[in-house]
């Protein structure tokens, strides 16, 4: 499974890309707007820093504006996926730009029905939101299983499942445990994996250990 972060904070992409774990990111207007730099500059610098999809949306809401807006977006750098939303709009856009050859992850699902249009019209990726569905009282994680499957039904459909609004670890698990092909996920989300605390009580008790023999290890 492939791991995307969720977020337009620079310094945080940098140092995350640097463990060698981070293989996309993924950004909305709201994270844009909380990085308060021009866009085209954000997404360009993010562009250099990894290598993987960096998505990058558009705001119009009718399709000659977005694939105006998306034009101008994929010049930015290669690597550039254009984000649209699940909308009769979007997925206009969305048909035209995969037969331009450019990658569209297509964005706010909430239902396998959605999930299936957005295949149909050539998404690259498709994002549904579990964090907003379980806010609502819904299974989010039983959408991605519902889809994970549907997808598998048709191997003509090459859209990954990219599953968003993550909101803790067990989302993590849960999406990998279903077949997802992508998880993105706050900084936060992201460094909490690495956590638990019998890792950090054995690394405690194996140093002291090692501290009482009185060596040292050589360093090249």
């Amino acid at each position: 499974m492939k791991f995307f972060v969720d977020t337009a904070e620079v310094a945080e992409i940098r140092d995350l890309a640097a463990t060698g774990l981070l293989d996309g990111v993924t950004t909305n207007p709201t994270l844009a707007a909380k990085a308060g730099r021009p866009f085209v500059d954000l997404v360009k610098d993010i562009c250099a820093i990894v290598t993987g999809p960096v998505s990058a949306e558009v705001v119009a809401t009718e399709t000659d504006g977005m694939l105006r807006q998306a034009r101008a977006l994929r010049a930015i750098a290669d690597n550039v996926t254009i984000k649209l939303p699940l909308t009769p709009d979007g997925l206009r856009a969305c048909r035209t730009l995969a037969d331009e050859g450019t990658a569209v992850n297509v964005t706010l699902c909430f239902s396998a029905a959605q999930a299936i249009l957005a295949a149909k019209a050539g998404a690259a990726f498709v994002s549904p939101f579990v964090g907003r569905l379980d806010d609502i009282g819904q299974d989010g994680m039983s959408l991605i299983g519902d889809i994970v499957q549907i997808y598998a039904n048709y191997p003509a459909f090459t859209t990954e499942v990219l599953v968003a609004s993550v909101r803790h670890p067990i989302h993590v698990v849960d999406a990998a445990r279903l077949g997802a092909d992508v998880v993105t996920v706050p900084p936060k989300v992201l460094r909490q994996l690495f956590n638990h605390p019998l890792t950090d009580a054995g690394l405690t008790a194996f140093l002291a250990d090692w501290d009482k023999t009185g060596q040292t290890l050589p360093e090249a």
